[in-house]
């Protein structure tokens, strides 16, 4: 029997590769193995959503947690290696741009395994980011290369991945929101916060190269104070981490309008953003989940690599305080305007049919 590994560490992995795997795992001509890096170690960033999302229990966790990125992906690469040699799998799976992904395509390649690349050909051209050397390592040791939209398609052209393992497939996030959208009405966050929808702001920050930086960790929550809405703040592990590093979490909490809680379920935070007026938000896969759900992000990085998005579903406003500020009141004046606007767009990341294809390739292949 064939054998498939499909390999993740991080919460935006677990949601988009979900559909795939009950998909690859239905399919009982192959075995499908689920690997957990542990790059996500917090309870509420990965079993939580192992959980809401009803995935299966993982066959192996390597329990790789913390360290500098080059300590995380060094050890990742070598118990991949490891266990890749051992289970003598044909084909790998991993999405994305991370630490994990990067590992997987690297042990692959050393292991002489093919490797599938979903949500191929991104880029920031942002050198400053370790997730762009992630997706272009992983990119260029591709056997299979999923591309999620014309844009990276185009990408992929410049690398050297094999060019008859490349095919448009669309975003797995799409189906993802489509399949949880009606699950997510059950949450009872909005009643638990006491929001009314429609009449509060969501805001994720976690990026390096945003909340490792004090300036911009101070720059964001003096926005907030400005934002003449309530703003409900999922808070990523690494953000409050550094908000209490650099004297900054009584601040945030002292912030009337701001309401900081623990990392959202999936669920819950489907609801909220769901349901919210618009969104801050430094996350590549909120930007995408925004274009299904409709709603306008402001996206606090001055380069994306999510272009589809900007101008249709959002805009860049770097991390200059006064361009986040003056863009939220620019969102809360139109809004009505700019909700029906959005309501005609099109999510540029496809039908929510990308699970299905990249599935038929590669189960076509065993």
């Amino acid at each position: 029997m064939k054998k498939i590994a499909v390999v993740f560490g991080t919460r935006p992995e677990i949601i988009k590769l979900a559909e795939l795997i009950r998909l690859l795992k239905r399919d009982k001509g192959v075995e499908t193995s689920l690997v957990y890096t542990g790059q996500h170690y917090d309870r509420n960033l990965y079993e939580v959503f192992m959980q809401e999302l009803r995935l299966p229990e993982v066959e192996k966790n390597l329990g790789i947690r913390g360290g500098s990125n080059a300590e995380q992906v060094s050890e990742m690469i070598k118990s991949l290696h490891k266990l890749f040699l051992k289970e003598k799998f044909d084909v790998v799976v991993a999405e994305g741009d991370t630490s994990s992904v990067v590992a997987a395509a690297m042990a692959s390649f050393y292991a002489g395994i093919k490797f599938a690349h979903v949500e191929a050909g991104l880029r920031s051209f942002d050198w400053r980011l370790p997730e762009e050397a992630n997706r272009v390592i992983a990119d260029n040791l591709s056997w299979f290369s999923f591309a999620p939209t014309d844009v990276a398609l185009k990408n992929l052209e410049k690398t050297s991945c094999r060019k008859e393992g490349v095919f448009l497939t669309g975003n797995t996030i799409v189906e993802a929101v489509q399949k949880n959208l009606e699950r997510a009405e059950s949450s009872g966050i909005l009643k638990k916060l006491c929001l009314e929808p429609e009449k509060y702001a969501v805001l994720t920050a976690h990026r390096q190269e945003y909340v490792d930086e004090k300036k911009n960790l101070e720059a964001l929550l003096l926005a907030m104070e400005e934002i003449p809405l309530r703003v409900v703040f999922p808070a990523h592990p690494r953000t409050v981490k550094n908000l209490k590093a650099f004297g900054l979490m009584r601040k945030a909490q002292s912030i009337e309008n701001l309401c900081l809680i623990e990392p959202a379920g999936y669920f819950d935070f489907l609801k909220l953003a769901s349901h919210c007026m618009f969104l801050f938000s430094d996350s590549g896969g909120v930007c995408e989940e925004a274009s299904v759900y409709k709603k306008w992000v402001v996206v606090l990085r001055d380069k994306s690599d999510r272009p589809e998005i900007l101008g249709k579903f959002g805009c860049l406003t770097g991390y200059d305080r006064n361009r986040i500020v003056s863009e939220g009141k620019r969102v809360i004046a139109g809004y009505p305007e700019i909700k029906k606007e959005l309501q005609g767009i099109k999510s540029p990341y496809g039908d929510g049919r990308a699970s299905s294809r990249i599935a038929s390739v590669l189960l076509g292949e065993m």
